[in-house]
């Protein structure tokens, strides 16, 4: 890969990350992530304990070395389950692994786990003890809401970090919503429940020791350096990274400094083509899951419609061509495109 495309990989905290969505961050996102910022912070989608310790375990804990650093994040409220899940963890290789503590889907509400586990403190701090003794030193994290339901005070949200602190949390990532966990669905979980990025700013200035990373609501880079410059540890950042992804080729200039990579759209695409689609295919992966993180490369620019349009036809249509990727470049970049 031309040393142009490749952004350089660097131990970076908790200033910058992408966050763990669904059906979009698995791995072929976080490598077309990693050739556009060597500084943010990588989450796998949410994988239960459960699934880890199973027969897919190891397809599910797979990831590319150049992902790093990369967290696994788990579901689950069992503490002898997410102690043995967090061991297959360490030994996959990941840098992190964090909690869910957040999400608001009913499905996974009765399963007791995600942000319903904002009701049982001390069942969080009990799982975290237990995944921290089988860590080997990696740090165990928690990504929660603001509240959950009722429990939609500062005085819980305080109570809460602070047990799981007494347990050895020191990074907490806190999405600026509550949760509601009956009448909303959770897309609209993430844009009915008002933000209230104040009450993550004095959640850090209350717990100055702990690591206090900002999610929900930040669509620019610009909103993430003004966070930050408030005294906020770190931003997390989601549908934005995924709904126009060349905002992360900015990260690492914005937020630390550096000079600009002087690479193109079309650069990237030719460096994910080489390192990771024609690998990955080769190794039985099919186009169309390959070529979904590329979408909305083009966002914005002229023939990005038709580049759309072109992968999402002709990959069904022909699951093992990776010409299918270079015939869309053409309507975007056609000088880059052989």
């Amino acid at each position: 890969m031309p040393a142009e495309t490749a952004a350089p990989v660097r131990e970076a905290g908790w200033r910058f990350c992408v966050a763990p969505m669904m059906e979009r961050t698995d791995r072929h996102f976080r490598f077309l992530a990693r050739l556009l910022t060597g500084r943010a912070r990588l989450y796998t989608e949410m994988v239960h304990a459960r699934a880890v310790l199973g027969p897919a375990g190891e397809r599910l804990l797979a990831f590319d070395p150049a992902e790093h650093p990369v967290a696994l994040q788990l579901g689950g409220s069992d503490p002898d389950l997410l102690a043995r899940a967090t061991a297959r963890a360490v030994e996959a290789g990941y840098d992190e692994v964090n909690l869910n503590v957040g999400c608001p889907s009913p499905r996974v509400s009765a399963g007791r786990f995600g942000a319903c586990l904002m009701k049982e403190p001390a069942l969080v701090a009990e799982c975290v003890a237990a995944m921290r003794e089988r860590a080997a030193g990696r740090p165990v994290t928690v990504k929660t809401r603001i509240g959950v339901d009722e429990l939609d005070g500062y005085e819980h949200l305080a109570r809460f970090v602070e047990a799981v602190a007494a347990a050895g949390c020191r990074v907490f990532v806190v999405h600026a919503r509550k949760a509601w966990l009956r009448g909303l669905s959770p897309e609209e979980n993430r844009t009915v429940p008002p933000l209230r990025h104040e009450v993550v700013h004095r959640l850090k200035a209350d717990f100055r020791d702990l690591t206090v990373v900002l999610n929900g609501g930040l669509g620019t880079l610009a909103d993430c350096r003004a966070h930050l410059e408030r005294g906020l540890d770190g931003v997390m950042v989601g549908r934005a990274a995924w709904d126009e992804p060349w905002m992360l080729a900015g990260v690492d200039a914005a937020l630390w400094g550096e000079a600009a990579a002087p690479r193109s759209r079309a650069a990237v695409v030719h460096a994910y083509l080489e390192r990771h689609v024609r690998p990955e295919l080769a190794a039985g992966t099919r186009l169309p899951r390959l070529v979904k993180p590329l979408l909305r490369l083009f966002q914005g620019e002229p023939g990005a419609a038709r580049w759309r349009r072109h992968l999402a036809e002709a990959a069904p249509r022909r699951p093992s061509d990776a010409g299918v990727v270079l015939e869309a470049l053409r309507h975007v970049a056609p000088a880059e495109a052989a």
